[in-house]
């Protein structure tokens, strides 16, 4: 098991790269009259046949050649459903795949949020022609980072996007916007690292 839901992001999202995706979009959702956190990682990648969907859930299924298990995607589903959630994974050749987890808030086993922010100023930086998006939302008020819309401010340089200076800024920026999410509602019960 990974220690918190921005790891598991990372996994999923590295996998979208790895499967040729061009447009990844990752969604967190976190309700709290329902009690629930919902992740939502979808990408355009090369998808998978119905074989491969049926057995991805196993951990020694892996299309990788550097190693032979494949945990992330088997991890996420415990997760999600040691405390009391849902996991949801579709896909179709040649057009992507979409992989869905909730999380019950009030559930003793919830993982913590994590370094969401770090995780995904870390995808920009290692795949920047990659087109990211991230939206958080928090009992229905939410914050989009689109990265094609961030590029128009920079004219266009993707280098600046592999610039330790400007993730590190980016990081402080999508930190700075979930936590004024989370002011508004007083975060109630979101714990983040």
């Amino acid at each position: 098991m990974l220690e918190d839901l921005s790891q598991y992001i990372l996994d999923i999202a590295e996998n979208s790269v790895k499967a040729k995706a061009s447009r990844v979009l990752i969604e967190l959702k976190i309700d709290s009259k329902k009690k629930l956190i919902s992740l939502c990682v979808c990408d355009d990648g090369c998808g998978m046949d119905e074989d491969l969907l049926k057995q991805v859930e196993d951990p020694f299924t892996t299309t990788r050649k550097e190693r032979r298990v494949g945990l992330g995607v088997p991890f996420l589903k415990q997760a999600a459903l040691a405390c009391d959630g849902f996991f949801e994974i579709t896909s179709e050749k040649g057009k992507g795949t979409i992989v869905k987890a909730g999380f019950r808030l009030d559930h003793i086993d919830c993982p913590p949020l994590g370094d969401v922010a770090a995780t995904v100023a870390t995808l920009i930086m290692g795949w920047p022609w990659c087109h990211w998006i991230f939206r958080y939302e928090v009992d229905g008020n939410a914050f989009l980072l689109d990265l094609e819309e961030l590029l128009e401010y920079l004219l266009g340089d993707r280098e600046l996007l592999k610039s330790p200076k400007f993730i590190l800024w980016l990081k402080e920026y999508i930190q700075e916007n979930m936590s004024l999410l989370h002011e508004k509602k007083g975060g109630d019960g979101i714990a983040q690292d």
